[in-house]
């Protein structure tokens, strides 16, 4: 099988989930094996959505529609146009992958296997039941991946590299555990965003969707702002309010009402508006229902402190801050070669 056979499998798998979004679920005539996939695959969604709280119908198509954007034959050839994958040699790449939203150790999956190599992948509990129903899709448009896509839930076992996802106190396990194999290991990370105090209520607006989609669980969620001393943030509150009705989802709901308790018994100071809390907080990672804001006096101090922090954030989010920033609204719709963690796995692929 080569480089092209592969890109094309994708792609038809980029066709296949361009059929699941929250505009509408509806089959397309032109995308193969429907007649086996189709209804098999919603009823993955009812049984992903069932087991994990957390992964509501909305936030699965949300992905799904992620994925079908990015799974096209340009992105695909421009993503690996400056590699030479054709030469290399076929090695056992294990993954281990997180499962705090869905499909979150696809691009992971989607490297391994069009670099050339077999994939064993140990999925978390949380999720499931999507990846292993696409992999079996990927069987049937090209034949050639059987034998090449194991999924496991024992120990791992007989694999040549290893790329693993989880929180801090795992990762240092990981570290340890696969200290004689090529790795690349993943922790705990958040994203920031800088304010100006110039920003509109659009861009406000946009910048809701990097903190309230997949409820907040992601790395690429901003958990964190940086605002120039004195901000006032009433305009940020009425630019949000649309995200309102997340409230009525009872494990946010739940959430925000026991950190609301603990900040209000710790006598801690704090803004909501009843489904968002923002506080004073020099820590990146916060709560579900919470976002921690600090306030700055110099862009040049702030970008200085960032930099050196910069292991512990995925995104920074801002309008004219700095190089490699990324737009409101944009995080959660990443491209093929903005890499977790800014670690490009297509060259730790090609190296092993």
């Amino acid at each position: 099988m080569n480089l092209q056979q592969r890109i094309n499998a994708f792609v038809k798998l980029g066709d296949f989930l361009s059929q699941f979004s929250n505009e509408s679920i509806h089959i397309k005539n032109n995308v193969e094996h429907n007649s086996l996939f189709f209804d098999g695959f919603k009823h993955q969604i009812k049984l992903a959505e069932e087991h994990n709280g957390w992964f509501t119908k909305e936030n699965i198509l949300f992905a799904f529609e992620g994925w079908s954007n990015l799974l096209t034959e340009n992105n695909l050839n421009i993503w690996l146009q400056p590699y030479h994958i054709e030469s290399i040699q076929q090695k056992k790449v294990a993954i281990i992958m997180a499962g705090n939203i869905p499909l979150v150790g696809f691009h992971d999956f989607l490297s391994v296997l069009v670099t050339g190599h077999q994939v064993v992948v140990k999925q978390s509990s949380n999720d499931k039941y999507l990846l292993p129903f696409l992999a079996k899709y990927l069987e049937y448009v090209e034949p050639n991946f059987k034998g090449l896509i194991t999924f496991t839930e024992e120990k791992l076992e007989h694999f040549d590299a290893v790329i693993a996802t989880g929180s801090n106190n795992t990762a240092r396990y990981f570290e340890y555990y696969f200290k004689g194999k090529p790795s690349i290991i993943r922790n705990n990370r958040n994203s920031v965003a800088v304010l100006f105090g110039t920003e509109t209520p659009e861009d406000l607006k946009k910048l809701s969707d990097d903190i309230f989609r997949y409820y907040g669980l992601g790395c690429r969620n901003v958990s964190k702002l940086f605002v120039p001393r004195g901000y006032n943030f009433n305009t940020f509150f009425e630019s949000v309010y649309h995200w309102h009705p997340i409230i009525d989802k009872a494990k946010y709901a739940n959430n925000y009402d026991y950190n609301k308790a603990v900040y209000l018994m710790s006598e801690f100071d704090m803004l909501e508006n009843g489904f968002l809390m923002i506080k004073e907080d020099e820590s990146f990672s916060s709560p579900i229902a919470t976002v921690f804001y600090e306030f700055y006096d110099s862009l040049g101090v702030l970008k200085g402190i960032l930099d050196s922090k910069k292991d512990q954030i995925q995104c920074i989010v801002s309008n004219g801050f700095m190089e490699n920033e990324i737009p409101f609204g944009k995080t959660q719709k990443p491209e093929l070669w903005d890499y977790a963690d800014n670690v490009n796995s297509i060259e730790f692929l090609l190296s092993i």
